[in-house]
């Protein structure tokens, strides 16, 4: 394998993966934002925790304002709006910087988005939704095996980012991951 051949593999892998997870983030904002009632309705009975075992000792978490509820619906899709946005920034970034093996910018935006997408599935659907206002108790309403694929892929895709070599080269001509 040449050199060049060998050095552009695990950056271009990060680009395509990176864009795939692009991809189903614009997808699933899209989605919200074009059949918004059918995840507000999902947001709505997490929230109100409607579909729980009714424990006392958790009830008081519910949020059963349909106002609070929509603003929580809206600030996800705003939150998944903007990390697609910011992932295809980072995948057209690895788009241009393969050329001249320059990644720094792509690698920070690729960072800055799967960290977004991250945050929002781990902290707000895992921990917020599934354990907080217990989402797992539910039979219909529970995304918890949706948002760990998500997390679980997400979190890959940001380890291959940040692999040695994926940076490609610096504008001194070595390796991103090796100058101070």
């Amino acid at each position: 394998m040449t050199k060049t051949g060998g050095g552009r593999a695990l950056p271009v892998t990060a680009a395509l993966l990176t864009g795939t997870v692009a991809l189903y983030m614009a997808l699933v904002a899209f989605g919200n934002i074009t059949d918004y009632g059918t995840n507000q309705q999902f947001v709505r009975h997490v929230l109100a925790m409607d579909t729980t075992f009714k424990d006392d000792d958790l009830m008081w978490r519910a949020i059963e304002s349909r106002t609070l509820q929509d603003i929580a619906y809206v600030a996800i899709i705003a939150w998944e709006t903007l990390a697609a946005l910011v992932l295809i920034t980072a995948t057209a970034l690895y788009g241009t910087g393969l050329r001249s093996m320059d990644l720094t910018r792509a690698r920070r935006a690729s960072t800055a988005g799967l960290l977004m997408t991250m945050l929002l599935f781990g902290a707000g659907f895992i921990a917020i939704g599934g354990e907080w206002f217990s989402m797992w108790q539910s039979e219909d309403w529970n995304g918890l095996d949706a948002a760990l694929r998500v997390f679980v892929l997400s979190g890959v895709v940001l380890l291959v980012v940040h692999l040695p070599g994926a940076a490609g080269r610096a504008t001194g001509g070595g390796d991103v991951s090796r100058t101070r």
